[in-house]
């Protein structure tokens, strides 16, 4: 299971710290990423983080203003929003692939396995 928090309602401009804890010790071993939704929009890919916290990988729309950090005694991640717009609204999942030790930079929806259920990030004009 993965749940989100930190959520919230932001200024433009401002800047909002999601994270993401795995309750299942199983997925300290697999790469995780987050993704975003708006209703009646596809779910955008954000990032990635290996299982190692080595590496992380990006889409080009959040490049240079979102990072992901891992914790390396826990599996629980951290999406840093910086510089956010009105158009960053949207409600924000956690995932994580279901293979363990892989390199694979993942950014498909279909290649993660285990999804949470969100958490709301509001970004007011």
């Amino acid at each position: 299971q993965l749940v989100e928090s930190g959520g919230g309602l932001v200024q433009s401009g401002g800047s909002l710290r999601l994270s993401c804890e795995a309750s299942e010790v199983a997925f300290r071993n697999s790469a995780m990423a987050w993704s975003r939704q708006v209703p009646g929009k596809d779910r955008e890919f954000l990032g990635g983080v290996a299982w190692n916290g080595r590496k992380s990988w990006y889409a080009d729309s959040v490049k240079g203003r979102f990072t992901i950090s891992r914790e390396t005694s826990r599996p629980r991640i951290h999406l840093q929003l910086n510089g956010l717009r009105p158009e960053d609204t949207a409600l924000y999942y956690c995932a994580a692939e279901r293979a363990t030790y892989s390199d694979y930079q993942a950014t498909r929806r279909r290649e993660y396995d285990y999804w949470g259920s969100g958490t709301l990030v509001t970004v007011s004009s």
